[in-house]
């Protein structure tokens, strides 16, 4: 690295490829540098500090939030993102949830010179688009697979012991295909899965264990019973800061199971955004056919025919999914794809929140700023734009926070192949007609593979990594909510109105609506808050 920069300079950066978060002080010109790779698999945070007592200003940068913050005065906690991720599960950068605390975006550079502060992207994901291939469905397998084998043998390089994350899915699937071919050794694959009868329906282990016969892997799979009561405050501590995806409990179980065995694991995080995996991608697309019957007609079916609809909380919930279709379907495409992925309306933002903390977090302008990126995404095709925002937003600040924080909290390290920039620019510069070929979900994928991974895999659903949560709010972590979210306590913490907790409980308990991602967040942020308070003081 050292030799690198002394070679090229702060543009060294362009050779690198993988994940990386690093920072280098150049002392001859008296300039740090800070910089994270690509599509943001690696953290990095920072504060500047203007003056401290001694009377000297600073930088502090540190991987995780925890160890910034105990470097640091304890800074006041930002309104505006509360809201964001109130309404995402999530913060999304460059901001945290300090006021003055910043993280680096993917692909981001920061130099300090003399004090003086400059960022710059030196990469973009869109820049691949300029560069959109003659190749379709039926000449691009072949390209593909050769880059992806490419890709996960250098990902294979390891000292230490090392499997693979396995699902039943064609992510996870793929690399496994790649790593049998790269070797005729031990391959070592983990899964998990539920034990309770009610929940089984979350479960890929019948579906893991095709991949694990077919390619002859070592393989270790748990059914568990998760006692989620024990178990949040530990992720939450892990997290290290608001986060309420309910994927993050199966994400530390795995990852506790696979440690057990290895030090290094490899996961198909980031195949979806890549090559076109979640139904909101052809929702999307269905939503700009559905855009040309009249407005007064959609709007007539968002008021009486949607609304009559149950909500519904099973593995995939394909009525809730059309619900949403057309509770949004008289809005822009843009409005309709961000309050698909966000929790909270932006409308219900008045009823849910205080007056006094919504004064302090201004606007709830997290809809506006995602509606923006999606609409400059440089493509007409509105899946294109819907995977180009996921890109920048939930992979790195939801999925690939995820995957790193829980793995660590293990000790163990996370690869990513499907992040390699590389078979990003590939990726993306197959338009979304051809990664969605067939109209089908990774219809691309799929045909690629075939041959490669058994057809049950490739005819398969997708299920996502999900757990039983409206199920568990309403059963196992029932006494938890009723403590952690009591009038007393939300009414202490002053940001969302008792009456709209009361309602959203309520409601969900009875079976009337599914809150659990509602409910959910606003316990993990209790939680949250909790060891705060105990850390600070």
């Amino acid at each position: 690295m050292v030799h690198l920069y002394e070679q090229e300079g702060e543009n060294g950066v362009h050779r690198l490829r993988g994940m990386f978060a690093y920072a280098l002080w150049d002392r001859e010109r008296q300039t740090l540098l800070l910089v994270r790779d690509r599509l943001g698999i690696k953290p990095l945070y920072y504060t500047v500090r203007a003056g401290r007592p001694e009377g000297e200003g600073g930088v502090v940068f540190a991987s995780e939030l925890p160890a910034l913050l105990a470097a640091c005065p304890p800074p006041a906690l930002r309104p505006a993102a509360l809201a964001q991720y109130l309404t995402l599960l999530y913060v999304p950068g460059p901001g945290t949830v300090f006021e003055d605390v910043q993280q680096l975006l993917p692909g981001e550079l920061l130099k300090i010179v003399n004090g003086k502060i400059e960022t710059r992207r030196y990469f973009r994901p869109e820049q691949s688009l300029t560069r959109r291939s003659s190749l379709d469905a039926t000449d691009a397998p072949t390209p593909f697979l050769d880059l992806l084998f490419e890709t996960v043998r250098a990902h294979l390089v390891s000292d230490v012991p090392l499997g693979l994350l396995l699902s039943g899915g064609l992510d996870s699937g793929a690399i496994l295909a790649m790593m049998r071919r790269a070797t005729n050794g031990s391959i070592r694959t983990f899964t998990i899965g539920y034990e309770a009868h009610a929940d089984r329906s979350y479960n890929e282990l019948d579906a893991a264990r095709v991949l694990a016969r077919h390619f002859g892997t070592e393989h270790t799979e748990e059914r568990l019973r998760p006692d989620a009561v024990k178990l949040l405050p530990r992720i939450v501590a892990s997290m290290g800061e608001p986060f309420a995806d309910s994927s993050a409990i199966p994400t530390y179980l795995v990852s506790e199971v696979a440690r057990r065995s290895v030090t290094v694991a490899l996961s198909g995080i980031g195949g979806d955004e890549l090559f076109g995996g979640y139904p909101r991608y052809l929702g999307i697309r269905a939503a700009a056919r559905y855009a040309r019957a009249p407005e007064t007609l959609r709007a007539w079916v968002a008021t009486h025919l949607a609304s009559k609809l149950p909500e519904g909380d099973g593995s995939r919930n394909q009525i809730g999914r059309l619900k949403r279709f057309l509770s949004d379907g008289h809005r822009s495409l843009s409005e309709q794809y961000v309050r698909w992925i966000s929790s909270l309306p932006p409308e219900w933002g008045a009823s849910a929140f205080t007056p006094e903390w919504l004064a302090q977090a201004g606007p709830l302008a997290t809809s506006d700023e995602y509606r923006s990126v999606f609409t400059r995404w440089p493509s007409e095709d509105p899946a294109d734009r819907a995977m180009g925002l996921d890109l920048q937003t939930y992979l790195p600040d939801d999925l690939l926070r995820m995957g790193d924080r829980l793995s660590m909290a293990h000790s163990l390290e996370l690869r990513v192949p499907f992040c390699d920039h590389e078979l990003l620019s590939f990726a993306l510069a197959l338009p979304a007609s051809t990664r969605l070929a067939g109209g089908t979900l990774k219809g691309f994928m799929r045909k690629a593979l075939r041959g490669l991974l058994p057809s049950t895999i490739l005819n398969r659903a997708k299920y996502g990594f999900r757990v039983p949560l409206a199920r568990w709010l309403r059963e196992d972590l029932r006494e938890m909510v009723h403590d952690l979210l009591s009038d007393e306590t939300v009414r202490r913490r002053g940001y969302v109105r008792p009456e709209y907790v009361r309602w959203l409980v309520h409601e969900h308990e009875t079976g009337a609506r599914n809150f659990a991602d509602q409910i959910y967040a606003l316990l993990v942020l209790e939680l949250w808050q909790r060891q705060l308070d105990q850390a600070v003081l």
